[in-house]
C-alpha cells in the first residue's frame, strides 16, 4: 500500500466516515507525500509530525463533507464582497490582519477555529468556545517548539489565521512549503497546478465557519494568493484586496528565516541557501502575476499600505481603507484596535533579527530582481 492511501486509510479509521468529496485533493496529496518522503531530509520525528499532520487534515476534510452531507442547506449560505489582504510575506500584513480583526462588525478566519473548525462555531458561544483555551495551548507549545516565531508573528487564539490552512484541505497550500523542502511538490504547486478547485474549497469551509457564526463581510489574508491570483478571482470575483508593501532587501531575507525556523525542528539537514532562493524565485513570479492581474482592468479593487508608515501610527491607513470600502470606522471598532496594538507592541518578544549572508543572500542581486517592483510602487517599497 503506497503511503497516500495509507493516510488515508488512518483518517477514516479516526473518523469513522469514508467520504472525501471532490476528489481535486488527491493529486497534490500525492505528491505532497512523495516531496516529503524523497526530499525533506526529515527526521523520524520530522516524519511522524508531517504524516500527523496529513492525516488530521484529512480527518477535517472527511468532517466537513459529512457536515454538508448531513446539513444540505449550508451550502445556500453566500460569501458577498470578501476583504483579502495579499501582497508579498513579511511585510507587516499579520499585524495590519490582526487589527482588522478587531472590527465586531467582520468576520475573520481565527486561529481557534483553523485549529478546530468542527463542530462549526455557533454565534452565542464564539467568544466562550472551548476550543480557543485548546488552541492558546497548541500557541504556547509551537512556542516551546519555535521559540523564535514569538518575535515574527503576533498570534494569538483568537486573531485572524491565513487561508493557507483552508488551502491545504485541497492539498494545494503553500503552507506545506513553509515547513519542509519539497522542491517537486513547489514546482507543480507554482507552475501546474490548478488552484480553482482549492478556492472552491475554501469557499466551502468558509460557508461552513458562517452559517451558525455569521457576521459582516469576510476579511481573509494570505500573501500566497499572489501566485494563483486568477483563480482565486474565478471563486471570488467580487472580492476587494489591501496590499501592504516594504523594502524587498527587507522582505526575502526574514521570510527566509521565519521558514528556516519552521523547517529546522523537523530536518535533519537544513539548506539556508535553497530555502532563500526558493523564496526569491517564487515571490518575483507572485509578484509578476500580481501586477499582471492589476493591470488586466484590476486596478480599483486595490487599496495599497506602506510598512513603515503603517507600523508608525496605523490609523491613517485604516482610515483610508475603510474610506475604500464605504463602511463606517465606528468609535468601538477604534477603541478596540487601539488596544490591541498597545497590548501587543512590536518587538513584545524581542526584536526579530536575521543576517542574510547566511542564507548566501546577494542584496545587491535581490534589489535588481524585484527592481520591477520598486519601480512600480516607488516610495511604497522603498522603506
Amino acid at each position: 500500500m503506497d503511503l497516500a492511501t495509507a493516510l488515508k486509510d488512518r483518517a477514516i479509521e479516526r473518523t469513522g466516515l469514508e467520504e472525501f468529496g471532490d476528489p481535486s485533493y488527491q493529486d497534490g496529496l500525492e505528491r505532497l507525500v512523495w516531496s516529503l518522503d524523497r526530499e525533506a531530509f526529515l527526521s523520524d520525528s520530522g516524519r511522524i509530525a508531517h504524516e500527523s499532520q496529513i492525516v488530521e487534515t484529512l480527518s477535517q476534510r472527511l468532517q466537513i463533507e459529512d457536515w454538508y452531507r448531513r446539513h444540505p442547506e449550508i451550502e445556500h449560505e453566500e460569501i458577498v464582497a470578501p476583504l483579502i489582504g495579499l501582497g508579498l510575506p513579511r511585510t507587516g500584513s499579520t499585524a495590519f490582519s490582526c487589527l482588522l480583526g478587531e472590527d465586531p462588525n467582520a468576520r475573520s478566519l481565527r486561529t481557534w477555529e483553523v485549529i478546530s473548525p468542527l463542530p462549526p462555531p455557533e454565534k452565542a458561544t464564539e467568544n466562550s468556545d472551548p476550543r480557543i483555551e485548546q488552541a492558546r495551548q497548541a500557541i504556547a507549545h509551537l512556542d516551546g517548539f519555535a521559540p523564535r516565531l514569538r518575535t515574527m508573528l503576533p498570534t494569538s487564539a483568537t486573531s485572524p489565521q491565513e487561508c493557507h490552512t483552508i488551502m491545504a484541505y485541497d492539498f494545494k497550500s503553500h503552507a506545506y512549503v513553509s515547513q519542509a523542502r519539497i522542491p517537486t511538490y513547489l514546482d507543480w504547486l507554482v507552475h501546474e497546478a490548478d488552484l480553482v478547485p482549492t478556492y472552491r474549497y475554501v469557499k466551502r469551509t468558509l460557508k461552513l465557519l458562517q452559517w451558525r457564526c455569521p457576521s459582516g463581510r469576510w476579511r481573509l489574508k494570505n500573501p500566497s494568493h499572489i501566485l494563483f491570483i486568477d483563480a482565486l478571482d474565478k471563486v471570488f470575483p467580487d472580492a476587494v484586496f489591501w496590499m501592504t508593501h516594504r523594502n524587498i532587501a527587507s522582505v526575502i531575507p526574514s521570510c527566509a528565516d521565519l521558514h528556516y525556523e519552521l523547517t529546522q525542528g523537523y530536518a535533519e539537514d537544513t539548506d539556508k541557501a535553497y530555502i532563500a532562493r526558493s523564496n526569491q524565485e517564487v515571490w518575483e513570479i507572485g509578484m509578476r502575476r500580481l501586477l499582471a492581474f492589476r493591470d488586466a482592468g484590476n486596478e480599483a479593487r486595490f487599496i495599497d499600505i506602506l510598512f513603515e508608515e503603517f507600523q508608525r501610527d496605523p490609523f491613517p491607513s485604516i482610515e483610508r481603507l475603510y474610506a475604500f470600502l464605504g463602511e463606517d470606522l465606528t468609535d468601538e471598532t477604534r477603541a478596540r484596535m487601539a488596544a490591541w496594538r498597545a497590548s501587543t507592541p512590536r518587538g513584545q518578544h524581542g526584536g526579530h533579527t536575521y543576517d542574510p549572508a547566511e542564507f548566501s543572500i546577494d542584496l545587491k542581486d535581490l534589489s535588481e530582481t524585484f527592481a520591477f517592483y520598486h519601480e512600480r510602487f516607488g516610495d511604497l517599497a522603498a522603506h
